[in-house]
């Protein structure tokens, strides 16, 4: 690599047509990231976001450098200053391209020091870098350290000395302080320059100023620390959610029966359907209960939100539930507790849910509801939505009212309690029997598509063979929310 400042002859040029070339493909590309740019971080809010932008900005900050540096070749190498106390001669201008992020072509600059005579020359691009004015006199070896921050001045007098004794090639980074107490990371390469002796006549250098690259890759690596601090936080949270919730929902295997004991036994089968969109976990619940008088709680929820602090909050409220319920509470009055629980809790939270108590010596369901989709009820093939008693949502007011209903029910018949996240909302749509639950059109979902699987209900033998069903038509539907199915039939 001969040195441009004390070479006999100058180097040949490469053609001005292919550089011109790459410097109208760089320019495009420039262009393109610049498109990308806008379109990838439009919202740069999270840290995804932050750290995209600064991917962006990097590289374009690295387009800008090829820019300049190609125009740099197309031109030549920049006229060497004057003799110190003579005029300077004036620094070419950047071009077009590189002026718009700050004249990027005085981002390099060149020079040679002379061993023999202890004289420096700069380039203007160097006098620019370094912010120092070009009518004086070039630092020289001796004194540039002075110049250069204390904890990377080892790392400079290294590399000059291993380059003037063992004639080894300069590649290296340093920061230098400039004249307004600005700081500019500078990457220098260099080598020796040997006289006809093969000893070391001078030593010369282009010096790069790499300080906006160098501050883009630590914005780089900044924002990819915080995304996976970010991820590695969202992992832990998603893995406390799941674990909670699989400790609060009842562990069956296969299809339990409840009560174990005594006619009219309820076959039972559920299935909890995480979100196709979204890894949270939300606060859907469902749950079956064996009472100490016989009787069975059947219930479905969900707390609005995701992740632990929603979970915990449905292990809570279901808590509450199954207390309530063992202590004999009736569904209407158990609701009214349950929506007290809520609104006087630290946290509020918006909650829908279904409570119904099933009386197997009478085959008779009494249930209740809080703003949650009614019970399907099925019957020789053919489905209908019960009509549902008053009930707000859990937490949406003080004092309300929840009504209660009773029906009976025969063997054979299916129960289907589920939440609303189950089956996506169609708006607009209409059935003849959503309308008596008080869902306007289809606000909860089109339940006509579960009442359409009536007939292969009627045909299934078992409750978990209805669940199956119903995860083969709703298990990979486009669901924003994740979802709850329990089925009850029963027994003849």
């Amino acid at each position: 690599m001969p040195s441009h400042l004390s070479a006999d002859h100058p180097a040949a040029q490469p053609p001005r047509g292919s550089v011109d070339a790459l410097i109208s493909q760089t320019r495009r590309l420039r262009g393109d990231m610049d498109a990308v740019r806008r379109d990838a971080t439009a919202d740069g809010t999270d840290p995804e976001g932050r750290w995209q932008r600064a991917l962006c900005d990097l590289a374009m900050h690295q387009l800008d450098d090829l820019d300049a540096h190609l125009a740099q070749l197309r031109d030549g190498p920049p006229p060497v200053p004057a003799e110190h106390g003579t005029a300077a001669p004036a620094v070419r201008a950047a071009p077009p391209a590189a002026s718009r992020r700050g004249s990027l072509i005085s981002r390099v600059g060149s020079a040679e020091w002379n061993l023999l005579t202890d004289e420096a020359s700069w380039s203007g691009e160097l006098y620019q870098i370094l912010g120092r004015d070009p009518a004086a006199p070039p630092l020289t070896l001796d004194e540039l350290p002075s110049v250069v921050l204390d904890e990377d001045r080892p790392r400079l007098t290294s590399m000059v000395t291993d380059c003037l004794i063992d004639a080894k090639p300069i590649d290296g980074e340093f920061r230098m302080v400039r004249p307004d107490g600005g700081v500019r990371t500078v990457h220098m390469m260099g080598e020796p320059v040997l006289d006809a002796d093969g000893s070391t006549a001078s030593m010369w250098a282009v010096l790069r100023d790499v300080s906006e690259l160098r501050r883009s890759q630590r914005t780089v690596t900044e924002t990819r620390d915080s995304l996976q601090r970010q991820r590695q936080a969202a992992q832990t949270e998603h893995r406390l959610a799941v674990e909670l919730q699989e400790a609060v929902l009842p562990p069956w295997r296969g299809s339990p029966l409840l009560p174990q004991q005594g006619p009219g036994t309820l076959d039972l089968a559920a299935r909890y359907l995480p979100s196709s969109t979204s890894a949270l976990i939300g606060g859907n619940w469902y749950d079956a209960l064996e009472m100490p008088d016989g009787q069975t709680l059947l219930s479905v929820g969900d707390l609005t939100g995701h992740g632990v602090t929603v979970t915990s909050g449905m292990a809570m409220l279901l808590g509450a539930l199954r207390g309530m319920a063992v202590a004999g509470t009736e569904p209407g009055q158990l609701m009214s507790w349950l929506n007290r629980l809520l609104d006087a809790s630290v946290q509020p939270a918006l909650g829908s849910a279904v409570c119904c108590r099933y009386r197997p010596e009478s085959r008779t369901l009494v249930w209740a509801q809080a703003g949650h989709p009614a019970p399907l009820l099925f019957r020789n093939g053919t489905g209908r939505m019960l009509a549902p008693p008053d009930g707000v949502l859990l937490g949406a007011t003080s004092g309300p009212v929840y009504g209660q209903a009773e029906v009976p029910l025969e063997p054979g018949d299916l129960l289907l309690l589920h939440t609303d996240g189950l089956v996506p909302p169609r708006w607009g749509s209409r059935h003849p029997d959503t309308d008596a639950a008080g869902t306007g059109e289809g606000t909860t979902g089109d339940v006509s598509r579960l009442l359409d699987l009536a007939p292969r209900f009627h045909r299934a033998r078992t409750a978990q063979d209805c669940v199956r069903t119903v995860v083969e038509e709703f298990g990979e539907t486009d669901r924003e929310d994740d979802a709850c199915v329990l089925v009850a039939r029963v027994t003849t």
